[in-house]
């Protein structure tokens, strides 16, 4: 009987402790979206994967957003676009610099390119419903994952975004943009600054 007593509370302490590192997440999750919010601005490298099914592409990127929805990105590969500096045209798929075109087509029925990856993942940040929050172990730090997607949607049906956050430092480090449960946009973020 003593056996069964000391086995039912060891679940009960277990659960419990799942409850608090659950709500720490949410008001992690909270209180770094109110920094996102408050921020002016923010810069980082990018390592993009886009993946359209039959094709494969990959960017690195420096990447400089502002408050106004400003960006600027310089790409630094491929090679063949290495050094260009420009801005996403709004409302494209593409990024016009001076004299080059880069355009790979929309990842989704809303017209998602690989260039509007930076973007997308801080507006899931600031704006978007979190669905699931969970404090994971980092190598670093502990990192925070969260799911964002619509409230009313359902889990692998539309648009879905996978955000890793340290739970420390709070910088972005990773990103997943997935279409109807296929991950179509992949971004690893090194360097994250906020301004």
């Amino acid at each position: 009987m003593r056996r069964i007593g000391t086995t039912v509370l060891l679940m009960l302490l277990l659960l419990t402790g799942c409850g608090e590192k659950g709500e720490q997440a949410d008001d992690l999750a909270l209180a770094i979206r109110g920094e996102y919010l408050e921020m002016a601005g923010c810069s980082a490298s990018l390592e993009v994967h886009a993946d359209y099914g039959s094709r494969v592409y990959d960017y690195a990127m420096d990447a400089v957003w502002t408050g106004d929805g400003g960006l600027t990105l310089t790409l630094t590969a491929p090679e063949e676009v290495a050094g260009v500096t420009g801005r996403v045209l709004e409302g494209e798929t593409a990024l016009e610099f001076d004299g080059v075109y880069v355009e790979t087509g929309p990842l989704d029925p809303s017209g998602l390119s690989p260039m509007d990856a930076f973007p997308a993942l801080l507006t899931a940040l600031r704006e978007g419903y979190v669905a699931q929050s969970t404090l994971e172990e980092g190598e670093a730090e502990d990192v925070l994952h969260l799911t964002v997607r619509d409230a009313e949607g359902t889990p692998g049906q539309g648009r879905e975004i996978q955000l890793w956050l340290g739970a420390e430092s709070h910088a972005l480090l990773r990103g997943e943009i997935s279409s109807d449960g296929v991950v179509v946009l992949s971004c690893v973020v090194n360097g994250f600054t906020m301004t």
